[in-house]
Formats: structure tokens, sequence, C-alpha cells
């Protein structure tokens, strides 16, 4: 079962932001600050591109205990020895499990409480749910935090809040429920990637549940 600590902080990948700056210096950048996950998002990359990158990755992360997940591309997944695959909304998470075997991780795109209730049947074993709208994935559908809340508290699976997540708002987004906080820009963007993950490590780590009553 996947432990929902390793979900704390969840960097996806991102290129473009700074120059010279691509998927695996943000990767790595993500591992040395301290994430607890990382995700390689780059589908403008083909999967012969991808998978060296995925590969390098998988055995960094591998090394420093950190959940390695690679998006849509279950193949590369596999073939680069991470630890699982996130899928989104439009994609089946039955065939997507199918693919991955029983022992990888599937993480899911979830909109609405009924969404989670069918990815868990098809076996996510975390669910990603995007808060607030974000230029970074323009066509996701933000559910605010109350949306948010309503996805927690119909599902059993950790879930993992995305879009327009900052510093200010980490806490808002875990005491509504998430196991963990996920972001892109505000690394991949950041001048210091490193220095930049390591504050929000630090804020995860400092949240105390206790602290909200109202957090399962």
């Amino acid at each position: 079962m996947l432990d929902p600590r390793s979900l704390g902080l969840y960097v996806l990948t991102s290129s473009g932001y700074v120059p010279g700056r691509g998927h695996l210096d943000v990767g790595l950048a993500a591992i040395q600050g301290g994430a607890t996950a990382i995700q390689l998002r780059a589908p403008t990359l083909g999967d012969a591109d991808l998978l060296p990158i995925a590969t390098e990755l998988a055995d960094r992360c591998r090394e420093a205990r950190v959940l390695f997940l690679v998006n849509d591309r279950v193949e590369v997944a596999i073939a680069s020895g991470a630890d699982g695959a996130h899928v989104g909304q439009d994609d089946d998470p039955a065939a997507a499990r199918d693919v991955l075997g029983p022992e990888r991780v599937l993480g899911v795109s979830v909109l609405a409480p009924e969404e989670a209730e069918t990815a868990a049947a098809a076996g996510a074993d975390y669910l990603g749910v995007t808060i607030w709208a974000t230029p970074t994935k323009p066509e996701a559908v933000p559910v605010d935090l109350g949306g948010l809340r309503s996805i927690v508290r119909a599902t059993r699976l950790p879930v993992v809040g995305i879009g327009g997540i900052h510093i200010g708002n980490v806490h808002d987004v875990l005491a509504a429920g998430a196991s963990g906080v996920a972001v892109v820009s505000a690394v991949g963007a950041a001048p210091d990637p490193v220095e930049a993950t390591a504050r929000f490590a630090a804020l995860v780590h400092a949240f105390d549940p206790s602290d909200h009553p109202d957090v399962r």
C-alpha cells in the first residue's frame, strides 16, 4: 500500500521556464531540495527522448528514496524502472493498471467524488485534484478547496492537490484533507529550484493535523 507521506511534496518537472533548465535539471533539483515525489511530465517529448530522462530520474529517485512517476506514458514508466505512472481524466485507469501490473503505483486525476470512486475501483493508489486555475495546465478544471474536501471525504485513497499552489496556501490545501501538494512552476521557474523545493518541503513538514480538527 502506498504511504501517503510519500506524496507530501510532489514536484512535476517542467522545461522552458528558465533557459537551459530542462526536465532532468528540475527533477534533480527537486530531489536535492527534499521533494518526496517527482513526476516526469513532458507532453511535447516523444518516447525515445523521454526514456533516457525517465531512466536517469528513476535511478536518482531510487537512490534518494523519492517516489518517481511518469505522466501518461505507462510504457515509458515500466521501461525506465519508475515506481509508477499518473494518468488523466481522459485516460482509462483500468487499462493503465493492467499494463503497470499490481506492484507499481497508479495515480489518477479526478474532478468529483464519483470519479474518485471509479478511479479507486480501477486500481488507483492515489488521486490528483486541480484546486485552482493554473496557466501550467489551462485545460484542467479547478474545483477549489470545497471540491477538494468533497473528494477527500468520498475516498480512502490519498489525495494530492495541484494547481495554483504557492508558499502562502500550502497549509490551506493540507487542512482541506490533502495528503500532499503538487507544484510545477513554483519550482521549475524559481531562481533557485533547490531552495524553492526546500521551502515547500519545510512547510509540508511543519503542518500539524492536530491544529485542524476537520482534517480526516
